[in-house]
């Protein structure tokens, strides 16, 4: 990556003291530097800065700075992050090595110690916004980093070498061949790169075999030569091949253009010069679409919006002549570089940026085309992305795996890692317990109802658990039954879940051999009008009698211990009856449900839930008119007359046969 991408990178102009003020080594680091040899700039600028006086404070500063820069930019932030440093320090430091250092350490990984260093260059240049969003970037990578996507990530050992590898794309339809640009030995160039000290790179290819290993890698065939070679792109029928050439020397550079070969039964045609632009522009990376009839491409020409931007040119049809080029716009392109561009089938453009926000160097971004022209963005976080250079994506098809280019650790400078999203699974855990004392409930049958149309069956173990496997995208409920219970359910969807995940429901079920108390059922003194806030909890045994078809219930409504028991008796009835009328103008047959008002004469026994809830009372009391009024205060004794203050309802039969519809 780093030769093809440095090669983009406008020429740096600096100020090159006079020359009576230099010595010979001085001069030959400025001037190397000047040509874009960063490499072989560093070992000079080094050997300056050992000859120059350690008086001459101003002239070893800028040294030191020099060499950070040749550091940075040969893509070797370690390195880097330690020069800047020492340039930070200085009285006459430079405000862009500030910059620098904390753009060093983020790539480092080292993202609390980079905003920090964000904050002081803040404090510098208030104006340069790049600050800002360097320190959302960071505060991002931490975010992303602990939670990150569910992508499974392998280095491609095979393949890789000690030297740069990266850049692949697919060969065949069965994905067994891929192409990659590398730098390793057996190259046919035989010059070293000045800017990386690393051979120039060419196109090579590895297969895989019956055991899937991928075989020692071997140069194409017809495609490489003295100068570099790289990033290839296939047509959708892999017998036409675009790809970059970068003809430079040692101290000239020509430019890059973008290559055309086509296949002649085993062997590939004389590439040819497409001629996007004139010689004297950079046309690199290039990604020709499924349809052959649109070419993605990166340049440094006017009219962008920073250093590279990503560019299209178009044709009506195969052999035609290829359009003016025409920017993707500023959803995709910044002030920064974005390169290595990337369309898939779906027409998803997948690109490296380090203007947009990232973690790292270059992020790989995915963006999504909209019907009115823009691209909807995205970051693909971690683990596709590092605090490394990211780069370099290709599909497998419409499938989500692949192979992309990093410069995170591994056994060279730049490699190819193995990516894929593993297939999304899905299981829950339950457990059925008594809803009044949280045991566990054995041999209870639970039913799976899925909105796929699925329908399974499995009987809980004797600590009440249950477990199922369940699909993507599907909606369901679990209802559980047992024998003297009302059934009960629990829901959960797998819709919207983009990670795998086990989920855990606990359903409880109601016993019927004693009353089951209906909460927030309230009237106004003396009404029985049912109040909004009681139509909630109603619409609540509404949905318990659907789910218990069988059953038929008697609806209690009780009075607190004030007024006459005739009146009470007369009142209750009335709030029973209320309850029914509502459940039956609901859609609930009137042959399930019966109501009796039983006025003051059921007073409340307190059980352990009342008792947590009022420490004034203990377990085992029961609210009777004469221990309420013993009550020491009138806030107590209003406690009291609203816990007798209750509606019930207890089931009659189980065995109750809807009428047929």
């Amino acid at each position: 990556m780093k030769q093809l991408l440095l090669l983009l990178i406008f020429i740096i102009f600096v100020t090159i003291p006079e020359a009576s003020a230099q010595k010979r080594k001085k001069e030959q680091a400025y001037s190397s530097f000047t040509a874009g040899e960063y490499y072989d700039a560093i070992d000079l600028f080094k050997n300056a800065y050992s000859k120059t006086k350690k008086a001459n404070k101003e002239a070893r500063n800028d040294l030191v700075f020099m060499i950070a820069e040749c550091y940075r930019l040969t893509n070797d932030p370690k390195n880097a992050e330690t020069w800047y440093k020492l340039s930070v320090k200085s009285s006459n430091s430079k405000p862009e090595a500030e910059f620098w250092l904390a753009e060093s350490l983020k790539k480092n990984g080292k993202y609390s110690l980079a905003v920090d260093e964000f904050k002081k260059y803040k404090q510098i240049a208030p104006s340069d916004a790049r600050a800002d969003q360097e320190i959302r970037a960071c505060e991002l990578a931490d975010d992303w980093s602990r939670n990150p996507e569910a992508y499974k990530i392998d280095e491609l050992k095979d393949v890789n070498s000690r030297e740069s590898d990266f850049s692949p794309a697919y060969g065949r339809d069965d994905y067994g061949l891929i192409y990659f640009t590398t730098s390793r030995d057996g190259v046919a160039g035989k010059k070293t790169h000045g800017a990386t000290g690393q051979n120039f790179t060419d196109i090579f290819e590895s297969r895989v075999d019956k055991k899937s290993k991928w075989s020692t890698p071997v140069p194409v065939e017809g495609i490489n030569t003295e100068f570099e070679e790289g990033t290839p792109s296939f047509s959708s029928d892999y017998k036409e091949l675009y790809f970059t050439r970068c003809e430079v020397g040692k101290r000239e550079k020509r430019g890059c253009i973008i290559m055309y070969t086509k296949k002649n039964g085993d062997k590939w045609n004389d590439p040819k010069n497409i001629k996007l632009l004139p010689d004297s522009l950079v046309t690199a990376h290039p990604s020709i679409s499924k349809d052959g009839l649109t070419l993605y491409f990166v340049s440094d020409m006017a009219g962008g919006f920073g250093k590279k931007d990503i560019w299209k040119v178009t044709r009506l049809r195969e052999g035609d002549i290829w359009s003016k080029p025409v920017n993707l716009g500023p959803d995709i392109n910044t002030a920064g570089d974005e390169v290595f561009p990337y369309i898939r089938e779906d027409g998803t453009l997948y690109f490296s940026s380090d203007g947009l926000i990232g973690i790292g160097g270059l992020d790989i971004f995915k963006a999504v085309p909209q019907p009115d022209g823009s691209w909807i963005v995205q970051n693909m976080k971690p683990p596709i992305n590092s605090f490394a250079d990211d780069f370099g994506i290709v599909f497998e098809g419409t499938n989500e795996k692949g192979i992309f280019s990093s410069t995170r650790k591994g056994k060279g400078n730049d490699d190819l890692y193995t990516f894929e999203l593993p297939p999304l699974r899905f299981n829950v855990t339950g457990l059925v317990k008594d809803e009044k004392t949280g045991a566990p409930i054995p041999s209870s049958l639970v039913q799976l109802i899925a909105s796929d149309g699925s329908n399974l069956q499995a009987e809980t173990g004797t600590g009440g658990d249950f477990k199922f496997a369940l699909k993507a995208d599907v909606d369901y409920i679990f209802l559980a039954s047992k024998k003297g219970y009302l059934n009960g359910k629990e829901k959960e969807t797998t819709k919207g879940q983009d990670k795998s995940r086990d989920f855990m429901v606990t359903i409880l079920l109601t016993a019927i051999d004693m009353p089951i108390e209906l909460p927030n059922i309230l009237y106004d003194l003396d009404k029985w009008d049912l109040r909004p806030e009681s139509m909630v909890a109603l619409d609540k045994l509404i949905e318990t009698l659907d789910d218990n078809p069988n059953v038929t219930i008697e609806i209690m409504s009780h009075t607190d211990t004030r007024n006459t028991e005739e009146y009470n008796m007369v009142l209750s009835q009335k709030r029973a009856q209320s309850v029914v009328d509502y459940l039956v103008s609901k859609g609930i047959e009137l042959d399930r449900l019966s109501a009796k008002g039983y006025g003051k004469i059921s007073t409340k026994v307190v059980d352990a839930t009342i008792a947590g809830q009022n420490p004034f009372l203990k377990v085992g009391t029961q609210l009777t008119e004469q221990f309420v009024n013993s009550l020491p205060t009138d806030e107590q004794k209003e406690i009291a007359h609203q816990i007798n203050r209750r509606t019930e309802f207890k089931v009659l039969r189980t065995d109750y046969e809807p009428p047929k519809k």
